[in-house]
């Protein structure tokens, strides 16, 4: 397989964005969060593995592409630098990076009349989720587009709330990616804030793993899953005009089109990254996110870097693997953390437990689950400076997908394209 490294251009040079410490605080996400606190120890493959003590500690739903696409045979897709910022192009999976000249997103401020009537007046039959920001509404505009209305709580105690609505409109208006949800549009009236975004009509990623849905997906499928995740990651990390953490990386911030393509979405904490051309290694900042999924040592130390990011990316790849939440109050004391109960059993080499008992113990499946515990391992470091890049994490994925390819050779292809899901009925 090509390697990804041909994917990726330059950004443009930066102004730095710092802020001042505040004082240690828990926000509440706005998708649905899975919850409690975690900690790690130390880092390094496999010894390291044993120690691992833990901090581990919405919700819209977004419109499928036109055109589905998938993977293919040929790597991750290509992109060609203009100069002054990646743009896409087309290779195998589809589009992946940049923001076409005559984009409009973001640039639509909605009225209220419209608001109600594509709602049908905030109808309790157009809700389809609710989060610690606000009710989300599936609505339909004039031109029989169907969006995803966000409308925050009307709380004046809440000063919060006007900061991760500015923050969830910044950071939409400025991006564009095939895996991140798309802004159609904000309204700020009055008390009212709104935020209007693309409507994806699968469902979340945790939804699907809990078989809300019914189907099971399979470990190939959610293989392509973590590697759309980790394409949008880093594109926020590396190709925006300023980097961007996302600080809320979930399940349930994961929307997947009914091809079981992945889009992130949510960005009420997502944070301007600091300027590492200005030789800044951090910002600073109070700290928030989603309990089980949080950065031990942004967590200690309230210094927020890209890597924070990546952290919550490897409970995530565990949580893809063991189809368990986070944080499991009822399960035994030694299994409640899934991160540090999984990695202990990876270090034991008795991986093949912590694999989600819906799916079958195939030779490739034991090989994906080996292969991602691995690289969730390195994820889940105690330090940021062990902990490996979003890019890396694309990279040893599209390595993963290539080895379990080569294992099963052309039947990977249908186990991982054609067969999505398995209905829970069946065998």
């Amino acid at each position: 397989m090509t390697s990804p490294n041909y994917m990726y251009g330059r950004r443009n040079a930066r102004s730095v964005t710092r802020s001042t410490p505040d004082h240690l605080q828990y926000s509440p996400s706005s998708s649905y969060s899975d919850a409690s606190t975690v900690k790690k120890q130390q880092n390094p493959l496999a010894a390291a593995a044993k120690s691992l003590a833990g901090v581990f500690v919405a919700c819209f739903t977004p419109p499928e592409p036109t055109s589905s696409t998938n993977y293919g045979d040929s790597g991750p897709p290509s992109v060609v630098s203009d100069g002054s910022r990646d743009r896409r192009r087309s290779s195998g999976r589809g589009t992946i990076y940049g923001s076409p000249q005559n984009s409009t997103r973001g640039r639509i401020k909605f009225t209220m009349d419209e608001i109600y009537k594509a709602t049908r007046n905030f109808s309790p039959s157009s809700k389809i989720g609710q989060g610690g920001f606000g009710t989300v509404y599936k609505g339909r505009l004039n031109d029989g587009t169907f969006v995803a209305i966000k409308r925050a709580k009307k709380s004046v105690y809440d000063k919060h709330l006007g900061v991760e609505f500015q923050s969830e409109i910044r950071t939409l208006a400025q991006v564009e990616h095939l895996n991140l949800v798309n802004l159609y549009g904000f309204l700020e009236h009055e008390d009212e804030r709104i935020v209007v975004v693309e409507y994806v009509p699968n469902g979340t990623l945790r939804e699907h793993l809990d078989c809300m849905h019914r189907d099971v997906l399979d470990l190939a499928t959610r293989l392509d899953i973590a590697i759309d995740v980790a394409h949008a990651v880093t594109y926020l990390h590396m190709y925006t005009d300023h980097p961007i953490i996302h600080r809320d990386i979930k399940s349930s911030n994961i929307l997947l089109t009914e091809n079981f393509r992945a889009k992130v979405a949510d960005f009420g904490f997502a944070r301007l990254a600091a300027d590492a051309e200005s030789g800044a290694t951090h910002v600073s900042t109070q700290v928030k996110g989603t309990a089980g999924y949080l950065d031990p040592e942004y967590l200690k130390t309230y210094q927020l870097t890209d890597k924070s990011d990546v952290y919550s990316f490897g409970v995530l790849l565990v949580e893809l693997v063991t189809g368990r939440r986070p944080i499991e109050p009822k399960r035994e004391l030694k299994e409640r953390i899934t991160a540090r109960w999984a990695m202990k059993k990876f270090s034991e080499g008795d991986a093949i437990s912590t694999l989600d008992p819906r799916l079958e113990r195939t030779p490739v499946n034991n090989l994906l689950l080996e292969k991602i515990l691995e690289l969730a391992l390195q994820c889940l470091a105690l330090r940021r400076q062990s902990r490996p890049s979003m890019k890396q994490c694309v990279e040893i994925l599209w390595g993963i997908r290539k080895d379990c390819k080569e294992i099963a050779g052309s039947d990977f292809r249908s186990f991982s394209s054609n067969s999505r899901s398995t209905s829970v009925g069946e065998g």
